[in-house]
């Protein structure tokens, strides 16, 4: 039997030893604004009439505040340039005919 977004959820939680105010500050960290209210009804048992099912999007969000929480955000990209030194350099056959 396959394991839910909310099992997967719960099970991280447990893992990580996150209690609801990390997990609101771990969803801010990608701009994914979170309530303790809706962590609640995600984490109740299916049979509460106030159980919520854990989204896809809820569930990536998360995940990916996880990764900044833990590793730090990603540095910036290098962008490539050009070197003109090296374009600039004389060929060693224009150096043996002087």
């Amino acid at each position: 039997m396959a394991l839910s977004n909310n099992d997967v959820f719960k099970k991280l939680r447990v893992a990580l030893k996150l209690r609801d105010d990390d997990i609101v500050k771990i969803c801010a960290l990608v701009d994914f604004a979170v309530t303790k209210s809706e962590l609640g009804a995600i984490f109740r048992s299916e049979d509460h009439p106030k159980y919520v099912e854990c989204g896809d999007q809820f569930l990536r969000n998360f995940l990916n505040g996880l990764v900044i929480h833990m590793r730090g955000p990603m540095p910036p990209k290098k962008t490539k340039t050009t070197d003109s030194s090296k374009k600039s350099t004389p060929n060693k056959r224009s150096q043996k005919e002087d």
